[in-house]
């Protein structure tokens, strides 16, 4: 993979651009116990990053049919968006990686497995709207991470080949779904240990200082 040319740059949302992840988990054990079910915290934590329709049955501890999956999604979700107006925050260093990487003409997208109303509040809320070309979301695919589906979706949208893509992630779902893709991959230890992600191209503590030539290296 190394030597293509940087083309574009695909960030997925939660644990890379914004630091959510309290919001989400107070949501979700919110949801769970009001569900009649019993928050395990642990299987929280591991399937922070996934997509709800995997999520849910997870944590309820039961199978969901399709309508009533994507209908208790939805009342988490709005649930989440309660809880997080107003005091969503960007991950340290993200805002002058994405300023710099528009300011050198470098195609931007979200890939998330989120739904489009949540990444819309976080782009309107961290003032980074007008950085991404292509908003890549959960609503957008069939196939949650580690299905490559929504990277390939976000390179299809800014017109580059996925071999010409770098993606910044912060979960084992992610990496791996940026690599089926064949895509490069940042990771970033904002969420998960940087064993755990130990199958990206290049693993960091952190965002704060990264530039191109950094994203052009990976």
């Amino acid at each position: 993979m190394p030597g293509h040319a940087l083309l574009a740059v695909v960030f997925d949302m939660d644990g890379v651009l914004l630091d959510s992840q309290a919001a989400h988990l107070e949501a979700f054990r919110q949801f769970v116990r009001e569900h009649g079910a019993t928050v395990d915290e642990t299987l929280l934590r591991r399937t922070f990053g996934m997509h709800n329709r995997d999520i849910l049955p997870m944590l309820l501890g039961r199978p969901l049919p399709a309508d009533e999956r994507a209908r208790l999604a939805d009342e988490k979700e709005a649930l989440y968006r309660r809880l997080a107006r107003g005091r969503l925050r960007e991950v340290p260093g993200a805002r002058a990686l994405v300023d710099a990487l528009a300011a050198a003409g470098i195609p931007l997208a979200v890939g998330s497995s989120g739904p489009r109303a949540n990444v819309e509040l976080a782009v309107e809320e961290l003032g980074m709207r007008g950085r991404f070309r292509a908003l890549c979301t959960g609503d957008d695919i069939r196939h949650g991470k580690p299905d490559p589906e929504v990277f390939l979706l976000a390179a299809q949208r800014l017109g580059v080949e996925p071999e010409g893509c770098v993606v910044v992630e912060d979960a084992p779902e992610g990496v791996e779904a940026a690599r089926a893709a064949g895509m490069r991959v940042l990771a970033v230890t904002t969420s998960r240990a940087a064993a755990q992600l130990g199958r990206a191209h290049r693993v960091v503590d952190s965002l704060v200082g990264l530039g191109v030539a950094d994203l052009e290296r990976v």
